[in-house]
């Protein structure tokens, strides 16, 4: 008797761990997930994101397709959050949180500040809310870049970086 109800009690956990891995559920320590978050701090700014890895894949042109809109990252979109009216390589964008999201292309990008901050990645995202677009040149990086990073400089500098790929863009 014993023996069953130690069996049933096995059956029915692993049920109820299936039926939440098959709903998608992730960790709720953020900390714990395959890509876990970061902030990033400039003046006047703040990026959350998440840190998705390489782990021996191309990024874009391969994970990422180029001229596809891309969260910026993994798991919930990226938020871009400004306390005070700034500009965007030159393109005035109000002060809010705005889900932060791009377009990879070859030799040119698409920076997309979307009003529709908090969202599952990019499968909602609709054009209609974008509060403001702007066109920047990639790069190639130094050396590959295993780990999505985002990083912002004192003068608001900010720069996407991931495998041989970067993109920057300015926020004053």
């Amino acid at each position: 008797m014993k023996k069953i109800l130690t069996l049933l009690f096995v059956f029915c956990g692993l049920l109820l761990a299936g039926q939440a891995m098959a709903q998608g559920k992730m960790p709720e320590d953020k900390s714990k997930r395959p890509s876990p978050p970061a902030t990033v701090t400039g003046p006047g700014f703040t990026i959350d994101y998440s840190r998705p890895s390489l782990k021996g894949r191309k990024a874009f042109g391969g994970l990422e397709p180029y001229g596809k809109v891309w969260r910026t990252g993994a798991n919930e979109a990226t938020t871009f959050t400004t306390t005070k009216a700034v500009k965007i390589n030159g393109k005035a964008l109000a002060a809010g949180t705005y889900a932060l999201f791009t377009i990879p292309g070859e030799q040119e990008w698409t920076i997309i500040f979307n009003k529709t901050a908090k969202q599952w990645g990019a499968y909602e995202y609709k054009q209609a809310d974008d509060a403001l677009r702007v066109q920047v040149k990639s790069t190639k990086t130094a050396a590959p870049v295993e780990v999505f990073t985002i990083s912002a400089d004192k003068a608001g500098m900010v720069t996407l970086m991931w495998d041989n790929t970067q993109v920057a863009f300015t926020v004053k």
